[in-house]
């Protein structure tokens, strides 16, 4: 009976189940539009090469530079006429306060007669008025540079993301051409990352209970890899199976055909 048991353990021990799986790039990325215009730009001579800082296309953003210029220039004359009330504000609310002193001393003298009284408090009214309708033209110019603020932030955003670019990636296609209308939410191209790779398998249940006390061998050797993301959630395609993930090194040609198996430490 202990011999059965041992002869079954070690068979166990032994055995292990066969995935594969296709070498992927680390992620893979689709870029869309933001905004929508003309292209400009498809630099095809970049497609399988690392990007910097070049743009690999470009959308037309004259008009949006053109209307950013008329707004800064739009801001700078409304903020000197914002100054300019602030000064004028000031100089009112001065004149307000001297005028209720004034009227203050008048309309206690017996010697003026009511209709001088009433004059001086009709000025002082209407000085008042005068005070409220500069505050409230200060008010709207407020607003309106917020408004001009706010656009020539969105202008900016707006030139800034018809430069498509994408540091460290590589260019993996290209999915307009040159003269093509865009609009937000078209596909321009995709890009991946290779600095890393992904190997995904789906395991069986038995291979999910014993995951953190397996090693991985990849193509028959051993290996230090780990299962990086795992999914304890039944496939909704490969039933009664559960996705992992293992993280590797980036290797010289991706797209291969890899063998694993997760073996009882």
């Amino acid at each position: 009976m202990k011999l059965l048991i041992l002869i079954f353990l070690s068979y166990s021990a032994l055995y292990s189940t066969v995935y594969y799986s296709k070498v992927e790039p680390y992620e893979i990325k689709k870029i869309s539009s933001n905004v929508m215009g003309t292209v400009e730009k498809v630099n095809e001579s970049l497609l399988g090469k690392k990007l910097s800082k070049e743009a690999y296309i470009r959308i037309d953003d004259k008009l949006d530079q053109e209307e950013l210029k008329s707004t800064n220039k739009k801001l700078i004359y409304l903020r000197e006429t914002l100054s300019t009330n602030e000064i004028i504000l000031m100089n009112l609310q001065k004149l307000v306060e001297k005028k209720r002193i004034n009227y203050k001393k008048i309309e206690a003298m017996k010697i003026k007669s009511s209709i001088e009284k009433d004059r001086e408090f009709y000025d002082v009214i209407a000085s008042e008025n005068s005070l409220l309708s500069t505050q409230k033209e200060l008010n709207n110019l407020k607003i309106q540079i917020a408004d001009l603020e706010l656009r020539s932030v969105q202008l900016l955003k707006s030139i800034q993301d018809k430069t498509i670019e994408n540091n460290t990636y590589i260019l993996y296609s290209l999915l307009v051409k040159e003269g093509e209308v865009v609009t937000k939410g078209t596909p321009l191209a995709t890009v991946v990352d290779t600095s890393k790779a992904l190997l995904t398998i789906y395991l069986n249940l038995e291979d999910v209970k014993n995951s953190k006390n397996s090693y991985i061998y990849i193509d028959s050797k051993k290996t230090s890899y780990k299962i990086d993301r795992l999914l304890k959630i039944a496939d909704s395609k490969n039933i009664s199976k559960y996705k992992a993930q293992i993280i590797i090194k980036a290797p010289k040609i991706f797209s291969q055909l890899m063998k694993i198996e997760l073996k009882a430490k």
